[in-house]
C-alpha cells in the first residue's frame, strides 16, 4: 500500500480501534471471564431480551417499565428484607426524609371536609413567621384552587412546594374571624425534626428522642445536648422507641458522645471478608455523665448500633424490650432512571463482635411477623422468655453477658403495655386523637387563649364533658372503636390533652405530657438496678 493511502486510511482505522474498545469496555464487567465478551447468551442478556419481545412482538400493549420495577423488586426480594427498590415517583419522598428537610412554605395540614387546613405553622418554616395560624384554611395558590371534594393532598401538595427562595401567592380564609386575605409567602427550607423533643425529666436528668437518623439528626442531637448540659443534667435517657434506624455515620457520630476516645463503635464486614472498625474519637460532650437507653421491639438499625456500643462498651443501661434484629448495612445506588436500590453490602457487628441481624430465611413475609412470635412466645411480657443461644454468647469489659442472634436485650426488662393500652397509644399513632382534637379547636379558636403554655401544662386537664364527647366520635358507625373508655379514663384523657398541647404550641410539650405516666421512665425513676 502507498503512503499516501495509508494517510487516508489511517485516521478511520483509529478510530475503528477506539469505537471497538469503548464498545468492548461497555461490555466487560471487571470480573467477567473473556468468554463473556462476545457471548449473546448472558443470563443479563437474556433479561434485556425478553423485555426487547415483549415489547415489541407481544400480541397486545403492554407498559413494559413496569415489568421492570416488578422484576427488579422480585429479584431484590430473594436477596434480603432489606435490600429494596426505589421507584422515581418516590425517591423525591425519600430523599426529603433522609436530608432532614424540604423546600415548601412550612405548614402541617389536613384535607378537611373539602378544604386544606392548618394544623400548625412549622418552626423554622416561613408561614410561622408571615402570621399564618392554625385553622386558617388556604383557597387558592398562584391562581389555583385548592380545594374541592375530590382534591388530593398529593396534588396539594405539589402546588405548595418548589424551588428555594420562588414565591406563591395564596387566598386565606380565616375562620376565626370570617375573613379572606392575599399573601405572599416565600418557599425555603423547612425542616423535619428527627429529634421530637428534649427536656429536664427532673434535676440532673435529661432527655432526648430521636425518630430516626438522618443528615440534620446529629446537629439537632448535639443541640439538645447543649441545652441540657447547660441546665446541669448528668444522666441522659436517650429514647430510641420505634425508631427504625437511618444513616449508619450518623448513628457513629452521636454514641462518639458518650465514648472516650479510641472505645471500638462497631465494625463492618463485607462478603470479600474485609473488615471496616470504627473508634470513638476525643471529641465527645458526655463522656463522663451516666446514659440509659430505651429501646423495644421496633427500634432497628442505627438504633441497635447505638445500644450494641453503649451495652458493649459498659457505658450505660439499656432499658426496655429485645429490640428489633437488624445488622445489614445498605448503600443507595442509582440506576440511571430517576429510580434507585439500597443493597446490603455488608453487615454490622457490635463491638464484642455480635451480630444481632434475625434470620430471614423463611422470606420477607415471615420476617416481618416475627413480632406475633415474640407475642405469642410471651417474651414482649416477661424477661425470661426471651430466648438466647449458648452458642451465641459474649462478655463486655466488665464480664457482663450479652447475646447475638437477633436484637439487643435490654439489661433492664420492661413489659409491654396490655393490648387495650397499645390501642389507646395507636389512637394517637393513626392521626385519630389529632384528627378529633383539630375538630375541637376548630370549633373555637379562643377557647384556650387565657392560659399559657405554663398554665396548660400545670393545671389544665381535659373534663368528662371532652371525654364523653370522645367516646361519641368514637362510636359513630363509621369509626366504631371497640375500647373500654372507662377503665382506662385516665389515661385518655392524657392523650387528649397532649394532642392538644402539641396543636396549640409544640411537640416538645407534649411528649413531655405523655411521658408523665411512661412505664419505661418510671422504670428509670424508681432505679434500674434489676430485671
Amino acid at each position: 500500500m502507498k503512503k499516501s493511502s495509508l494517510r487516508i486510511w489511517m485516521p478511520f482505522m483509529i478510530g475503528l480501534a477506539l469505537g471497538l474498545g469503548v464498545f468492548i469496555g461497555g461490555k466487560l464487567n471487571f470480573t467477567d471471564a473473556p468468554s463473556r465478551l462476545f457471548s449473546a447468551n448472558s443470563k443479563k442478556d437474556k433479561l434485556n431480551r425478553l423485555i426487547d419481545y415483549i415489547e415489541h412482538d407481544y400480541v397486545d400493549s403492554v407498559n413494559t417499565d413496569s415489568i421492570v420495577d416488578v422484576t427488579v423488586n422480585q429479584i431484590l426480594e430473594k436477596l434480603d428484607p432489606h435490600s429494596v427498590y426505589i421507584p422515581e415517583e418516590s425517591m423525591e419522598e425519600e430523599t426529603e426524609k433522609m436530608k432532614g428537610g424540604f423546600v415548601g412554605i412550612g405548614v402541617n395540614f389536613y384535607m378537611y371536609k373539602d378544604s386544606l387546613a392548618i394544623i400548625r405553622p412549622i418552626e423554622g418554616g416561613p408561614s410561622r413567621s408571615l402570621g399564618i395560624l392554625p385553622g386558617d384554611r388556604i383557597l387558592v395558590a398562584n391562581g389555583d384552587t385548592i380545594f374541592g371534594k375530590d382534591m388530593a393532598s398529593e396534588a396539594v401538595v405539589e402546588k405548595l412546594k418548589g424551588l428555594a427562595n420562588s414565591e406563591v401567592d395564596l387566598t386565606i380564609y380565616r375562620k376565626a374571624d370570617s375573613s379572606t386575605f392575599d399573601i405572599r409567602v416565600p418557599r425555603k427550607a423547612v425542616p423535619i425534626k428527627s429529634v421530637d423533643a428534649y427536656y429536664m425529666i427532673q434535676p440532673e436528668m435529661g432527655y432526648i428522642k430521636i425518630n430516626r437518623f438522618a443528615e440534620s439528626t446529629f446537629k439537632e442531637f448535639k443541640h439538645a445536648l447543649s441545652e441540657l448540659l447547660e441546665a446541669e443534667m448528668k444522666t441522659l435517657v436517650l429514647d430510641l422507641r420505634d425508631n427504625p434506624g437511618g444513616y449508619l455515620g450518623i448513628a457513629e457520630q452521636i454514641v462518639d458522645e458518650f465514648l472516650e476516645e479510641d472505645k471500638l463503635i462497631l465494625f463492618t464486614k463485607n462478603k470479600k471478608g474485609q473488615i471496616e472498625e470504627t473508634y470513638a474519637t476525643e471529641e465527645g460532650d458526655f463522656e463522663q455523665g451516666e446514659v440509659v437507653v430505651l429501646i423495644n421491639e421496633q427500634s432497628a438499625s442505627a438504633s441497635e448500633i447505638i445500644a450494641g456500643a453503649v451495652q458493649d462498651n459498659d457505658r450505660g443501661t439499656i432499658v426496655g424490650r429485645r429490640s428489633f434484629g437488624k445488622g445489614l448495612v445498605q448503600r443507595e445506588m442509582k440506576l440511571g432512571d430517576g429510580s434507585a436500590i439500597r443493597l446490603t453490602i455488608s453487615r454490622y457487628y457490635t463491638p464484642t463482635g455480635r451480630s444481632i441481624q434475625k434470620p430471614y430465611g423463611n422470606g420477607n413475609e415471615d420476617y416481618y411477623h416475627e413480632f406475633m412470635r415474640r407475642w405469642e412466645s410471651g417474651e414482649l411480657r416477661s424477661f425470661d422468655s426471651i430466648r438466647v443461644a449458648d452458642s451465641l454468647k459474649y462478655k463486655t469489659p466488665k464480664g457482663k453477658t450479652v447475646y447475638g442472634g437477633g436484637g439487643i436485650i435490654p439489661d433492664v426488662f420492661v413489659p409491654i403495655p396490655s393490648r387495650a393500652e397499645e390501642d389507646i397509644e395507636l389512637l394517637e399513632e393513626s392521626g385519630f386523637l389529632s384528627f378529633y382534637v383539630f375538630e375541637h379547636l376548630d370549633e373555637d379558636r379562643n377557647r384556650y387563649s387565657h392560659l399559657t403554655k405554663e398554665e396548660f401544662i400545670r393545671s389544665f386537664m381535659p373534663d368528662d364533658i371532652m371525654f364523653s364527647d370522645f367516646i361519641e366520635y368514637c362510636q359513630v358507625p363509621a369509626r366504631q372503636l371497640n375500647l373500654d373508655f372507662y377503665k382506662y379514663e385516665d389515661k385518655i384523657k392524657r392523650y387528649l390533652k397532649a394532642t392538644i398541647a402539641s396543636q396549640l404550641y409544640d411537640d416538645n410539650t407534649a411528649e413531655m405530657l405523655l411521658n408523665l405516666d411512661d412505664p419505661m421512665l418510671q422504670r428509670i425513676l424508681v432505679g434500674v438496678n434489676d430485671r
